[in-house]
């Protein structure tokens, strides 16, 4: 079985997500892909995000900037993927606004209010839509009566 699968990326990602360790096994697993498929270059572009999180001052803004051009490649690739737009938003409305390197928030948080509204037409898979469902709500990135849509959506 490829470890490109998206169950094992999404795994992966909540993992590195939350601890250094397996930030470094994330980064490491998609580091040396060459590949052409736009999801898994969505989860290599938040594989470097992540490994700036984790890296030396001097080192940080590389990986960032690393991770911008990954995500640019992969939503060129397939711009209506919800998967790869909920990457690039989860990283970039982390990012401080000082690197003038989050300029897709309000697009990709419109892109995914809607994405999920329209659930299951979307095209995501169910958990991925409770992923980003979650993280729209629990975050706070809709207003209280998107969230109370939200809600309504069956999952």
């Amino acid at each position: 079985m490829s470890p490109y699968q998206p169950a094992t990326l999404r795994y992966h990602y909540e993992q590195a997500a939350a601890d250094k360790q397996a930030g470094d096994k994330f980064y490491q697993l998609l580091h040396g892909y060459t590949g052409q498929d736009a999801l898994v270059l969505g989860y290599k572009a938040a594989s470097e995000a992540i490994k700036a999180r984790d890296a030396s001052m001097l080192s940080k803004l590389t990986y960032v900037q690393q991770a911008a051009k990954t995500f640019d490649q992969a939503v060129a690739l397939d711009g209506d993927n919800a998967e790869i737009r909920f990457l690039r938003f989860s990283i970039e409305s982390n990012l401080p606004s000082f690197l003038g390197l989050s300029k897709h928030v309000d697009e990709d948080k419109a892109f995914l209010l809607d994405a999920a509204l329209q659930h299951p037409g979307s095209g995501m898979d169910a958990e991925a839509f409770q992923t980003v469902r979650g993280f729209l709500v629990d975050r706070k990135h809709v207003s209280d009566d998107d969230a109370q849509r939200l809600a309504r959506v069956k999952g």
